[in-house]
This record gives C-alpha cells, structure tokens and sequence, in this order.
C-alpha cells in the first residue's frame, strides 16, 4: 500500500499504465509537459544546487557555520530564521521568551544581517531563506546587504519561501490574515519583477504539509491549489502571467518511499504546466515549468538509532534526484535529537555528492522514464491529486477551504491513518517499532546558549538608542499609509529598514493596519 494508500501492485506491465499516452504525455525532457524534467539536459553539464539549511543562535554564529558549509562544496545557502523573526517579533519582545536563536538565527534588524552575510560574496552565492510572513522583511535586508558591498539588486539571486497560505494549512506561522498576507505576496511579485529580476519571489511549499501527515498526493494537490491562488492575486494585482510566473517555485518533502516519491514529482510538474497553459493562458514555456526544491524527510528521523537515520536521508535524496528536483538539501543524521552538529552536517552535504560524482545519476536524464510502474504510479497519484484539487476548488480556492479548515482536517485524518498502522506495526520503522535496541549509544546534543537572548536585547536597547529616532518614526508612518492604500508596501518598508527599523516594529506597524490572523475551527 502506497503513502497514499493506492494498492501497488507486485508487477506492472504495459496495461497498468493508465490514462497515458506516450505520444503527447510523457513527452522529452525540457518540454511541456515537462514531465521528464523542466530542463532538456538536467544534470548532465552540473548536478543540481546542493543546499544545507543552516541556522541558529546569533547570525556571528551561523555566518561561521555558512563558511563552514562553503568550505564543504555546498552551493547554496539556505538560511534558517528562529520563531521570533519568523512571527515578526524582535528577540526583547515577550512573545519571544525562551525561543530566541533556538530553531534558526535571530535576526532583528539591518545590522543583525550584516553580521549574517559577514564575508559571503552576495554576488555568487544563492541564498535560500525559509520565511514566510515577514518574508519581504527579510528579503528588503538582504538586499540592503548586498548593496553594501556593492552588488547591485539586479545581480542577487535566491529564493524566499513566502508561502503564507500553507502557513495556515500545516505550520502555524502566519501573522497578518489571508487576504492582507496575499497583497503582500502580490507586492513582492512585483518589487522583484522591477528591482531584483533573478530572485524566485516564491517557494510554494508543500514540505511543512508532509512533515504534518500530509500524503503525497495531498501534498501535491494542496501545494498546486496554493499556487493557483498565489498565481490569482497577482493577476488581480494588474500583474502580466509572463511576467511574474517564471520566477515562482516550489519546494517538496522526499520520503523514503523512493517508487511513489519519484512518481509524486512527475505528477506535480505535468499538472502545474497544464494550470499554467489552460487555466492562465500562460505562453512563456518558463511559466508552465515547476521548479523545485526538496528536502529529505524530518518527520522520517529516529531519535532511537539516529545512525540510521543516514540510510533514510540517502534514500529520500535519491528520490529527490531521480526525481528531477533543482536543488537539495540532506537532513543530518541527528536532527531529531538536537540542532546538527558540525560533522552531521557535513556528512549530510557529503550525501549528496557522493550521489553526484560517485554514481551514474547524472550521465543520463530521467532514468526511470517509461518504467511501467513508475509511469503508474505517476498517473495514479496525479489523478488522486486531481481530484483533491477539485474539492479545493468546490469551496471556491484555496483561501476559502483553508478558512473552512478543509486541507487541514484532510492532513490530520492522514497523519492518524499513519499513526496507527505504526502503532499496530503494520508499518515498520527501523529502531522505533522493529529491529529495536535496549540501549542506544550516549549522543551530546549541540545546544544553544541561552544567554544570547540578553545578548541579543542588549544589541536591540544599542541600536534603538543610536539610531535617528524621527526617521524611524517617518519611515514607520509611510509604511502604513502604503498598508492603508493601494501602493506597493515594499518600497516604504526598504525604506525603514534602512533606517535601522527592527523587524518587530516593521511588523508591529502593519499589524496595525491589517490586524493578526485567528483560525476558524476544524472543516
């Protein structure tokens, strides 16, 4: 039985490819439908971007785990932000008590980013940022960085997550509600259309929804429908498809069921370039390309026998590649113990490039194309994610099934299916329900410095006492005036971050004017 909860069959032939027809479907690699891959050669000239998502206690310390990671051959960062600056509150605010610097780094303002990017050549390197609701905060800051050393908007290129509206599906960390949180995804379509052209203003995630039970093609289903409700705003933004669809992205979840995985993203790339073409009209081939990023499953990780654990991630990134994914990040071997340690976090980077240079993955593309069941499963899965879409669609999109509660209560049914066959062991994880030990070897956990969060009040008392209050003051005040409008937030708010504004005051100001976000109960 498929994570889905499909039968898979012991052996598949051609009859059992359903719904396919070679001729139109399965098509060649970098063309649409893409379902062999968004680009024609995929990794024969270079592998794909190998991220390592790093992040926590004060941005001194992360910039040296960033030049640790670089030193290793990573290329690309990708930043983890803690739970304060992820929800918009400066590290002296209350909200932030005792989660300062402890699942990502704390970062309250310009000089918190300088400190960050200490040394790393903005130029070169992309950058990841897993931020959703003040998104463009963190973005507007880096930007700033990078003009400080020189290197012009224009020039910069990476990903911010920005995908609020699985924020109220699966994770929980939005601020502002629906409506206000999507003009500010529009806002920054259009900042980065103008300002700063290579960015993907986007990663539509489907990760956090897997990592909360979400099967695959719920996952796919769920992140797709997102997405056409992203891609709405910006067209009732007065935005042009073509002009803002090639830089929007995705980020998926690989499991280690590799078979279904593979299959998963096949599904995702054919039905988003249809959406595109049919739905929107979109003519550019770059718009109707799904491009995405993945990471290995967290929620897969034992704390029991975590050495295991690097047989899961080896898995979960082969599926990823085989998979045709754009760039990877390798979870560490003791992330379900504590935050990664030096070395686990090397050896998950040395993953992957021992599937890279080690192995014949990328000698040729789409290797698995045609295999009866993957072509299968492939079809199976699209045809479930289809018809969950349909039901989104039924409440009149996404916002509007999340504000019933629909995907939600769809993900919590599958995460309780999951957890009872664990329990009745009719799915076996390795060192938690089978093939257990009595006494695991002693692990010493990378911890977090509980000091940095006086630490980090200190540095936000320095600034606010050195900084030009009034021009704080004026800043904040247009930036509400553009949240009260029609005028393009981004711009005032690059503005008061320039000025030393922090990232809880930048927030505060359009809580304000927009309000905070309070879920509805349960569809």
């Amino acid at each position: 039985m498929s994570e889905s909860g499909e039968p898979i069959q012991p052996v598949y032939g051609p009859a059992d490819v359903r719904n396919l027809d070679p001729a139109t479907d399965l098509g060649s690699p970098g063309e649409y439908p893409f379902t062999r891959g968004v680009y024609p050669t995929m990794y024969l000239r270079k592998p794909w971007t190998m991220r390592q998502y790093a992040g926590f206690s004060t941005a001194a310390d992360s910039n040296r785990r960033y030049h640790q990671l670089i030193a290793a051959g990573t290329t690309g960062l990708s930043v983890a932000f803690d739970l304060p600056t992820q929800m918009g509150f400066d590290s002296d605010a209350p909200q932030a008590a005792g989660e300062v610097g402890k699942v990502g780094v704390a970062i309250d303002s310009l000089e918190d980013m300088r400190l960050l990017l200490d040394g790393i050549p903005l130029g070169e390197v992309s950058t990841s940022m897993t931020i959703n609701a003040p998104a463009a905060v963190l973005l507007l800051l880096y930007q700033l960085v990078a003009e400080e050393q020189g290197i012009s908007a224009d020039r910069i290129s990476g990903t911010i997550q920005n995908d609020i509206l699985k924020e109220y599906i699966a994770r929980g960390t939005y601020i502002y509600p629906p409506q206000p949180s999507l003009r500010l995804v529009a806002d920054t379509f259009a900042y980065c259309g103008q300002h700063i052209p290579r960015w993907n203003t986007i990663s539509i995630s489907g990760y956090h929804m897997a990592e909360a039970g979400a099967t695959p093609a719920q996952e796919i289903a769920f992140t797709l429908a997102d997405g056409v409700e992203y891609v709405r705003a910006a067209l009732q933004s007065g935005l042009a498809v073509d002009d803002f669809a090639p830089r929007l992205s995705f980020f998926f979840v690989a499991r280690t069921t590799l078979l279904e995985e593979v299959a998963k993203f096949r599904a995702a790339r054919r039905m988003w370039a249809r959406i595109m073409r049919d739905q929107f009209g979109a003519k550019d081939p770059r718009s109707q390309m799904l491009r995405f990023h993945t990471q290995t499953a967290g929620v897969q990780l034992t704390a029991q026998q975590p050495e295991v654990n690097l047989a899961r991630v080896t898995l979960q990134a082969l599926a990823a590649v085989l998979g045709g994914t754009q760039s990877l990040h390798t979870n560490s071997y003791d992330e379900a113990i504590a935050l990664p340690s030096e070395k686990a976090a090397r050896l998950a980077l040395r993953t992957q490039q021992v599937l890279a240079y080690e192995t014949d993955l990328t000698a040729t593309v789409d290797p698995l194309a045609g295999s009866y069941a993957i072509e299968s499963l492939t079809s199976d899965v699209e045809a479930e994610a289809e018809a969950l879409m349909a039901k989104v669609a039924d409440f009149g999109g996404a916002v509007a099934a999340i504000e019933q509660g629909f995907q939600k209560a769809e993900i919590e049914r599958s995460a309780y299916r999951i957890a009872r066959q664990i329990d009745a062991r009719e799915r076996i994880v390795v060192g938690v329900n089978g093939f257990t030990i009595d006494d695991d070897e002693p692990y010493e956990p990378l911890r977090v410095d509980p000091a940095i969060e006086q630490q980090q009040a200190g540095r936000l008392a320095e600034l606010r006492a050195r900084r030009d209050s009034a021009a704080v003051t004026k800043r904040l005040g247009e930036l509400k005036l553009a949240a009260e409008g029609s005028d393009n937030v981004l711009i005032p708010l690059r503005e008061a971050l320039r000025e030393l504004a922090t990232v809880g005051e930048v927030c505060d100001a359009l809580r304000q004017v927009w309000g905070t976000y309070h879920p509805a109960e349960a569809y």
